[in-house]
């Protein structure tokens, strides 16, 4: 049916960090944006990733200064905008000789701290490991090394909060709808949607589209019937969780003999995360696990320097997702650049391609696409997410850690550990699980130990959780530290709260 006035002025398909980073700049200059998902959001690459605000060390080896400058900024901006999700992470890189040259390493750390300004954190330092508390876990071969910081982010809470902060600014948001098709008509896109959940089909209208579908960017320019003039190259990243192999706060950094890095982080308290992996991927998207190649690689590097040893037994969890990368000839996967591609095809009905990018950039990129997009449509803004907190961001102390016991201040009848979660995961968004509740009794029946049901109900009401899968391993990584048994009664909880066609959609209760 043919509208005068389209339904939109911009609909985005990809509920990643990239999609949602540009449904919240959008819809914040005034775009009226609808955004739809074929799963959950960040259900893909933006849940898979390391979870670090960095510039990427190993980049200036490849000479893309431009691309970690520009991390190094966004670095800075993301820290400030959400400083409950994200914190400061001091990394030691443990020097060995049989690598790159030590003079090297240290002016490649010192440009690291000079490219862009630093207001947050500390400078770099060569260390004696023999004296360093990150020492200890590590093989006595290693007596020097250096220390540099860089940022964590819980990467799915980041896309979530961008979600919420675009449709509370008034986009529309659909999850589990997939875009079918869509066709230029008359100077706007007619899109073709599918929900999966109401298995119902609807058509709306918008005057511009932005292509944000990660690593199905390419088979969407098929359902749009236009041709790409670039493609991509997927990689595949895999990241094994253990035991925690250390009990202070540092991360490491560690190279490798086939120069690549892999990264040991402390991880959810009890854990230790490491990764990542880069392989050339052409698999099923839909079926993506770590291999067991790619297990014994991570341990088999880890194992290289720390002096505890481990093995894939050793391994409780693990995740894999593949990076949608711009394709570069002749280059080695983890030579191919981190960077991200913008298409613009303006014919008629503008529509934008999003070709790689990391998750430290993903606020730029979302800033220059919505750019595009009002000197396209003639609608000229300013740009406003630079200096803008993400919801719950808004602190009225440093840090989450200081807000959890800002937070029991107000609170004096809720446990400190629910302060500490509730306050790194929501930060002031709690006050809104909270309500007007006295004691612990009020948050409802806890189904979970020390998940209540005024939480669940926020996350399926406010942020989309339609699964328990959704629940436990993206708003939260609580399936880490709860037993099989109670993964599946927040996910029955789920399907009786949301309905049997919502929960159905939960294929992953267990640790991936």
């Amino acid at each position: 049916m043919q509208r005068n006035t389209p339904d939109f002025d911009l609909v985005v398909i990809g509920g990643g960090v990239n999609g949602c980073g540009i449904a919240r700049d959008a819809q914040g200059r005034g775009l009226s944006t609808l955004l739809v998902e074929q799963d959950d959001l960040a259900s893909h690459t933006s849940s898979a990733s390391t979870k670090l605000i960095h510039g990427g060390l190993r980049y200036l080896e490849q000479y893309e200064f431009s691309l970690v400058r520009k991390a190094l900024q966004e670095r800075e901006i993301l820290l400030e905008a959400a400083p409950h999700i994200s914190r400061a992470l001091r990394f030691v890189m443990p020097y060995d000789p049989g690598m790159r040259p030590f003079w090297l390493i240290r002016l490649g750390i010192w440009l690291y701290d000079h490219l862009a300004a630093r207001r947050r954190l500390a400078g770099s330092l060569c260390i004696d490991l023999r004296n360093h508390p990150a020492g200890g876990p590590l093989g006595t071969q290693y007596a020097r090394g250096f220390e540099y910081s860089d940022g964590w982010v819980d990467d799915a809470r980041l896309v979530a909060l961008n979600a919420v902060d675009a449709v509370e600014r008034g986009a529309q948001l659909r999850t589990r709808c997939i875009a079918q098709a869509a066709r230029r008509h008359a100077g706007h896109w007619e899109v073709d949607l599918y929900d999966q959940i109401q298995q119902t089909h609807t058509t709306v209208t918008t005057r511009s589209l932005v292509n944000a579908a990660g690593p199905w960017v390419g088979l969407m320019h098929d359902h749009l019937g236009v041709r790409a003039h670039h493609r991509i190259r997927l990689v595949k990243g895999s990241h094994i969780v253990v035991r925690k192999l250390f009990d202070h706060p540092y991360a490491y950094i560690f190279q490798n003999p086939d120069k690549r890095i892999v990264f040991a982080i402390p991880y959810e308290h009890d854990y230790t995360l490491i990764g990542t992996t880069d392989v050339d991927y052409r698999g099923d998207l839909s079926t993506l696990t770590i291999s067991s190649e790619e297990t014994d690689y991570l341990c088999d590097m880890v194992d290289r320097y720390f002096s505890t040893k481990i093995t894939a037994a050793d391994v409780i969890h693990s995740y894999a997702g593949v990076r949608p990368l711009v394709q570069e000839a002749d280059k080695a996967a983890s030579e191919v650049t981190r960077d991200y591609l913008l298409e613009l095809d303006a014919v008629e009905a503008p529509l934008i391609s999003v070709f790689g990018g990391k998750i430290t950039t993903y606020r730029r990129l979302s800033e220059e696409v919505v750019d595009m997009l009002q000197k396209s449509l003639g609608m000229p803004s300013t740009p406003w997410t630079a200096h803008a907190k993400l919801p719950g961001g808004d602190l009225p102390v440093a840090t989450a850690v200081d807000y959890a016991a800002h937070l029991h201040g107000l609170h004096p009848w809720l446990p400190v550990t629910l302060a500490r979660r509730y306050a790194s995961s929501y930060g002031t968004l709690a006050l809104r699980i909270l309500g007007e509740a006295t004691e612990v009794g009020a948050l409802g029946a806890e189904i979970a130990p020390g998940v209540f049901e005024a939480e669940l109900r926020y996350l399926c009401d406010v942020e989309w959780a339609r699964a328990g899968a959704d629940i436990l391993w993206r708003r939260s990584k609580l399936g880490l530290h709860l037993t099989a048994d109670e993964r599946t009664a927040i996910n029955d909880w789920t399907v009786r709260y949301l309905g049997t066609q919502a929960g159905r959609s939960d294929k992953s209760g267990t640790p991936g």
